[in-house]
């Protein structure tokens, strides 16, 4: 496995959201105003995209808006996730980035939970489904 770095929405990471967060799950808004300002990774086997995820700096110039993450269903299971996550905490402490916090589908919130992040405030809703704010400093 092998994961790239992206200064731009790549469209191999834009095929992996449609078909998790779309064909999948049934969310509609995919491409925001975020992606032009995030770094997008994207994880491959032989080639092939699995996984992807993004990330941008937030206004407070130490604080990292975390999201997109999602893996492949033949996929999942295997870690792949947690991967991409300490990717991404590399590279924010590498910018010298403090904290990083997501918007997480509810679902998702234990996952996030064993990599060491923490529920900030109450549960919402996001295209009526609920998600919840979480936090890690790095």
């Amino acid at each position: 496995m092998i994961i790239k770095v992206f200064g731009e929405l790549p469209k191999d990471a834009l095929d992996l959201r449609i078909t998790v967060f779309v064909d999948e799950q049934g969310f509609v808004d995919e491409v925001d105003e975020f992606d032009s300002v995030s770094t997008h990774l994207v994880m491959y086997e032989n080639e092939k995209p699995i996984a992807t995820c993004r990330f941008f700096l937030k206004e407070d110039n130490v604080t990292y808006m975390f999201g997109r993450l999602c893996v492949l269903k033949e996929y999942r299971g295997k870690s792949l996730g947690r991967e991409m996550l300490k990717k991404v905490e590399e590279l924010v402490r590498e910018k010298c980035g403090k904290a990083i916090i997501l918007h997480s589908q509810y679902h998702a919130k234990p996952f996030y939970e064993r990599c060491g992040f923490t529920q900030q405030g109450e549960i919402d809703y996001e295209q009526n489904k609920p998600h919840a704010w979480i936090r890690k400093d790095v």
